[in-house]
């Protein structure tokens, strides 16, 4: 892997957008962090709010962002706190803050696959993710970040809110068959290491040290691939824990070439997503492509936050698995990520 300078922001949940363009390297991360906002104020938050204002913490607290949808694929957007419970290990937790959020932050990194499977597709996915960036980014306000990859990770441009930076970088990106014969070294795709990366050194933070209610943002991938990895060091399941650590959701579109290659691991892409509280998708043709973006647009722009204090406030670094359930609204579909892992008491010298 390319070395490069790991980009840290010390935040609550998100770091300030990072322009230029760097090298991602393969060095792990020591961060250790979990969702957990470790916020202490003066005041304490209430159930219900009105996403202009902040939230006000009074306490260690879980925050949880979760979109619900129909069965047409359409956001419910209507829920109120009774109507939500929120488990964590098990065990239904008190709410401090139930409210709806159509207007944090958004931070983005565009992962594309350039392996030997996305030859023919590629230019459909260019032109999609720059419809994509253009609908989702409030220049000074959201950032986004390209990366593209191999057998090795590229960072094509990190994160900016500056449209025509992020225009320049996405007409920059081509995709360049390699010469020879399809050997091993021609088909080699890392994606669990890119996945691994893009966390750790774009999208990832260092260990939640602040309350500012206000850094409070989302974040996500948005991978391109067909979900085949031939080539990464790291397993699929480090991938996957390393975004739990740092709250970042993955969105999968699987695509690629099913005549010449393996096809989509729709099981592969489907468990990345799952995990992490994003959502996969299988589009059959441009027009699909570019609806699966507007859909994941409108999923980022309209979900739930609920933060709790956890009833087992152990602070032994280990895995808590999240549950969300919605009443009176049958045949729903819950988003959100599976779990945190919670913080670990600092032994003192």
């Amino acid at each position: 892997m390319k070395s490069v300078l790991a980009l840290f922001a010390a935040i609550t949940l998100v770091g300030p957008g990072l322009a230029g363009a760097q090298k991602p390297g393969a060095r792990p991360s020591s961060t250790q962090t979990g969702p957990t906002s470790q916020a202490k104020t003066d005041s304490q938050a209430t159930v219900e709010g009105d996403d202009s204002q902040p939230i006000k913490l009074g306490t260690e607290l879980v925050n949880v962002l979760f979109s619900v949808v129909d069965q047409n694929n359409r956001i419910v957007s209507n829920l109120n706190s009774k109507e939500v419970t929120v488990l964590d290990e098990g065990r239904p937790q008190e709410m401090f803050v139930f409210r709806r959020e159509v207007n944090l932050p958004i931070n983005i990194a565009i992962l594309i696959d350039l392996s030997g499977s996305q030859e023919y597709t590629f230019p459909e996915e260019k032109r999609a993710a720059g419809y994509f960036l253009h609908s989702i980014i409030r220049p000074g306000k959201d950032s986004a970040a390209l990366l593209t990859f191999q057998d090795d990770v590229d960072l094509v441009q990190g994160l900016t809110s500056q449209m025509d930076t992020i225009n320049r970088a996405l007409d920059e990106v081509e995709y360049s068959r390699r010469l020879g014969p399809l050997t091993s070294r021609n088909k080699a795709t890392a994606l669990y290491d890119a996945m691994y990366i893009t966390v750790d050194e774009i999208l990832g933070r260092e260990e939640l040290r602040r309350g500012a209610e206000d850094s409070m943002a989302r974040r996500a991938i948005i991978l391109l691939t067909d979900g085949v990895d031939n080539a990464s060091n790291r397993k699929l399941d480090e991938a996957i824990d390393r975004a739990w650590r740092s709250g970042v959701m993955i969105y999968a579109i699987g695509i690629g070439d099913r005549f010449r290659f393996e096809g989509v691991r729709e099981d592969i892409l489907q468990k990345i997503s799952e995990a992490t509280g994003g959502r996969a998708y299988f589009p059959r043709g441009s027009d699909e492509l570019l609806d699966n973006f507007r859909q994941i647009e409108a999923e980022l722009r309209s979900q739930y936050l609920v933060a709790y204090s956890p009833t087992n406030p152990s602070r032994d670094g280990s895995f808590h698995k999240i549950d969300v359930q919605i009443k009176d609204h049958p045949g729903v579909r819950i988003i959100h990520r599976r779990g945190y892992y919670a913080p670990m008491e600092e032994v003192k010298k």
